[in-house]
């Protein structure tokens, strides 16, 4: 029975940047409903059609992963205002809006006085390779 929209899978992968480095694999398979955007949308596609046992590899461009990288996503704090330690670019951060909400950010840069957070999540602007196989569809 090929996947259609709703129907609940099971999928192994491995995700990788189109200069080869894997960026995340499942260690046990990946659960969701198919169609129901709780996936990257060209993730999601993939498996439309597919077959228990079926593999296949693709390519996703960032407008169908984490969307473009957006600029006015990146934002320059004084250092004052980060918790203490010494922050250096590539650093996580989880910060927290006003709401309570926690969402996490990326260090940019960094200089004397200021921070540059990026608050895009760290794959946007990047197309994304997956090689998928479907272990379970109901």
């Amino acid at each position: 029975m090929a996947v259609k929209k709703g129907d609940k899978v099971k999928v192994d992968y491995t995700g990788s940047l189109d200069d080869g480095t894997v960026f995340d694999k499942s260690e046990e398979p990946l659960e969701f409903e198919a169609g129901s955007g709780q996936i990257i949308p060209g993730f999601d596609q993939a498996v439309m059609g597919m077959n228990v046992g079926d593999e296949k590899t693709i390519h996703v461009e960032a407008k169908d992963a984490y969307g473009d990288h957006r600029p006015e996503l990146t934002r320059k704090v004084p250092r004052s205002e980060l918790p203490q330690g010494e922050p250096k670019e590539g650093m996580m951060l989880v910060l927290k809006a006003p709401d309570g909400n926690q969402f996490p950010a990326r260090i940019a840069q960094v200089t004397a006085t200021d921070i540059t957070i990026d608050l895009n999540h760290p794959l946007a602007g990047k197309a994304l390779n997956f090689k998928i196989k479907l272990v379970e569809a109901a």
